[in-house]
């Protein structure tokens, strides 16, 4: 989804799911969100998992899963070594 923010696009969108995982495009930079660790999205409608959205620039919001990542997780996934158990 585009956004315009003080005249200029950022970008969150994503380009592939695959059954390993999804990949997402933010402000032209490519992240790679594995199930094991965004457990989340898997098993989860395409249209649903596709409807992201990048607020304030750095936060990445799903509303039609409730799901809410700061770039900071994508960015230096190694500080946040917590993984979510259902």
């Amino acid at each position: 989804m585009k956004l315009l923010r003080n005249g200029k696009n950022i970008l969150a969108s994503v380009e592939r799911i695959t059954k390993f995982g999804i990949w997402i495009l933010v402000n032209g930079k490519e992240y790679f969100l594995d199930y094991k660790s965004f457990p989340y999205f898997k098993g989860k409608p395409k249209k649903y998992i596709s409807n992201v959205r990048l607020v304030h620039g750095f936060h990445l919001h799903w509303p039609d899963l409730d799901v809410d990542l700061e770039m900071n997780i994508l960015e230096n996934k190694e500080k946040y070594p917590l993984i979510y158990k259902s």
